[in-house]
């Protein structure tokens, strides 16, 4: 069977010539053309497809064999379709077919070795990184009602100098949703908004001097901390004179038996990162009895409880002993990192110089954000919001799972749990390698060893962090393809 579709110029203006030919379905026939189009450079990223009506029309097929074939390619990752823009070529492809993803045809070049200009000058086509949402799942039409309606409802003082502690409608809901989402037991004025997880670090340590640690800060170290973890947040402590101390970690979480004299210690309990696991129950009730027993306080850094898939959620640390753990939460990972809007859970004694801290007025979260969240979480969009993403990353991450197990089965992927990451485990000494590959397939992504605390005698082996929330939907078979490409072979 063998067809030509050669004039559409009157219909999308452009021409473009597709055969169909070969065994199997009419679908199967135009899917394969498509794809083969984009693959080899014809259909550049960005050209807009012809209509279901004319494609079909000029093939002389039905309209639902189009329609079925542009899906099928959308899902895939190859073309996009957006209402009001049309069906396009997906943006993160590459252009021609001398790409090193190509696989079709001898080739006498390291798969491996790019044959166009580096990536680096042009920037990764692929965002496997870790700590972001998918950005294009922001649920803009329940957060615009819910901007509305706060605005609305507002009382003339809402508009004046912003409370410290943060908006009470906020503080109110938040009271709840913790209560029943996450295990959480506080009441409003024990609560203090702020604008994400660094903030919170810096109202409770302070900014540090040339002289030492800042007068101001709530806590002193030294403080305890997984050997794994954000150095952005190791650094925030250097800066603000606090000595941390790494607590080497195993597959039940921290090592938490190896806290001495520290005055603090900061844990992800609920879905260890990078690393992926809970902390053991055991563990919980370890730091819990060192902090009572030494005066300590217990920082929880609940990242992203919310997402959890192979099982219940994993309950706030914080349940156990409301005196003893500062519980810090945000809508980064749940919402947007744009919104800028987070939340500390405090200890009666704790409430008071963190708002001293943070000074007479609101300085960081905007008064107006903090009302329509407010509204956002007590009429239940935040919760619809965050089920219908958990859906949407487990479905990710199994495809993601369902891709090495095919492609690369020799690589063990685990801490798949929970979260908006998987930590995939490579052989020793490759670590390095495959980072600087996968830079070439034009994947962003991070190795484990750029987690670990420099101090930290020991290293949890070579691994990768792959953030399998960043894409948009549209271009995440792309992006696992690529990162195939750049594993090690078994």
């Amino acid at each position: 069977m063998m067809e030509s579709w050669v004039n559409s110029a009157e219909r999308v203006g452009s021409d473009l010539h597709l055969e169909l030919s070969g065994p199997g379905s009419r679908r199967a026939a135009l899917t394969g053309a498509l794809r083969e189009a984009v693959r080899s450079g014809r259909l550049a990223p960005g050209t807009r497809l012809p209509p279901y009506r004319s494609l079909a029309a000029d093939l002389g097929v039905a309209r639902n064999t189009v329609a079925d074939a542009y899906a099928e390619l959308v899902a895939e990752g190859w073309l996009t379709a957006r209402q009001g823009s049309g069906t396009r070529v997906a943006m993160g492809l590459p252009s021609t077919a001398s790409g090193p993803w190509r696989k079709a045809g001898p080739s006498r070049q390291n798969p491996r070795t790019p044959v166009r200009a580096p990536l680096r000058a042009r920037g990764p086509r692929h965002d496997l990184r870790q700590g972001t949402p998918d950005a294009s799942a922001f649920p803009r039409a329940a957060w615009t009602a819910s901007y509305r309606r706060a605005l609305q409802a507002a009382p003339s003082e809402a508009f004046g100098p912003g409370d410290p502690a943060g908006r009470l409608e906020l503080r109110q809901a938040l009271t709840e949703y913790l209560a029943r989402a996450r295990g959480v037991r506080t009441e409003p004025d024990r609560i203090v908004i702020c604008s994400g997880f660094a903030h919170a670090l810096r109202l409770l340590f302070g900014r540090g001097t040339k002289d030492g640690p800042a007068a101001g800060g709530v806590l002193r170290g030294p403080l305890g901390v997984e050997a794994y973890g954000l150095g952005f947040h190791r650094d925030l402590l250097a800066a603000a004179g606090t000595r941390t101390v790494p607590l080497p970690l195993d597959e039940d979480g921290a090592r938490v038996e190896g806290l001495g004299r520290e005055r603090a210690v900061l844990l992800t309990p609920a879905h260890q990162f990078p690393t992926g696991g809970p902390l053991h129950p055991e563990r919980r009730a370890a730091v819990i009895d060192w902090a009572r027993a030494r005066g300590a306080v217990v920082l929880e850094d609940d990242y992203d409880g919310e997402f959890r898939y192979d099982r219940r959620p994993v309950g706030a640390l914080q349940g156990l002993d409301p005196e003893r753990v500062i519980h810090i939460g945000s809508v980064s990972k749940s919402l947007s990192p744009a919104l800028r809007l987070g939340w500390m859970v405090l200890p009666q004694h704790c409430v008071q110089p963190v708002l001293a801290a943070k000074g007479e007025r609101e300085a960081w979260a905007s008064v107006l954000d903090q009302l329509a969240l407010a509204d956002f979480v007590a009429c239940g969009s935040y919760d619809r919001h965050v089920r219908r993403m958990r859906q949407s990353y487990r479905r990710r991450r199994d495809r993601l799972v369902a891709a090495l197990a095919e492609q690369a089965p020799h690589i063990e992927v685990t801490g798949i749990a929970a979260g908006l990451h998987a930590v995939l485990r490579l052989p020793p000494g490759t670590e390095r390698s495959t980072v600087k590959a996968a830079r070439w397939q034009g994947v962003a992504l991070d190795g484990l060893a750029a987690f670990r605390h420099p101090q930290s005698p020991t290293a949890v082996g070579d691994g990768l962090v792959v953030g399998y929330a960043t894409p948009a939907e549209h271009a995440y078979g792309a992006a696992l393809e690529a990162l195939c490409e750049a594993l090690p072979p078994a």
